[in-house]
């Protein structure tokens, strides 16, 4: 089963980068396998990658700077597999952009069936009804899947661009945490509020760095968010 979907693995260990290469390609997707940080942004700068796969302790460049740049650049997916387990360092992967954290050592299906979930939401937020929207100094182009303030284009993670999308299809609507997970994630929310506050978060603060201006979303307390008028 070809797929036509390129997959970069950024491993440097060479048991783990061809493992993670059979998961892949066992689910029909080419590989193309990095082992440094440098070496990814080589790549990454080459084409567009429907997925990558990121460890975190590189060489070279280090997975969070990789990780930066991927989220600056705003074009793919990216699924870090790391052994840091802790807590915080989950949240700074989320806050920095990744779509989803896999724990070493990871167990072979559970791998292959976030890799999955992750290429279905990516490809169902990519399928966004032809449109521009415009609220204040934001013009989004759905059809283009661009976001300007003032003219600027607002790079984006394909997660904020559909957040801000559902919020600006009906800027009067307050959105409760769940719309918004279930929008954005395409799945039933189950109470995360701390993957859909990094997610609000990181938005804010790009719409309001890129215009200087205090906030564009509204928090309505105890029932979720909304543009604010």
């Amino acid at each position: 089963m070809v797929l036509n979907k390129n997959i970069l693995i950024v491993e440097d260990d060479d048991a783990i980068n061809k493992l993670l290469s059979d998961i892949v390609s066992g689910q029909g997707y080419t590989t193309q396998s990095a082992y440094s940080g440098t070496e990814a942004m080589l790549y990454i700068k080459q084409q567009q990658w429907d997925l990558i796969l990121l460890d975190m302790m590189l060489p070279g460049l280090s997975g969070e700077q990789v990780l930066k740049n991927i989220t600056d650049l705003g074009t793919s997916p990216v699924i870090v597999i790391s052994a840091r387990d802790a807590q915080e360092v989950k949240v700074s992967a989320l806050r920095l952009g990744a779509d989803d954290y896999i724990t070493k050592p990871f167990d072979v299906e559970e791998v292959s069936a976030r890799i999955g979930s992750v290429m279905r939401r990516f490809n169902r937020s990519n399928q966004v009804i032809p449109n521009v929207l415009v609220h204040k100094d934001i013009v989004l182009d759905a059809d283009a899947r661009t976001v300007k303030v003032n003219d600027s284009e607002l790079l984006l993670t394909a997660r904020e661009f559909t957040i801000l999308y559902t919020l600006m299809s009906s800027p009067e609507k307050v959105f409760s945490k769940a719309n918004i997970f279930e929008s954005a994630w395409n799945e039933t929310f189950h109470g995360d509020d701390n993957t859909v506050n990094v997610h609000m978060s990181n938005l804010r603060n790009k719409l309001s760095g890129a215009a200087g201006e205090a906030d564009y979303i509204e928090t309505v307390w105890g029932m979720g968010y909304k543009m604010k008028t």
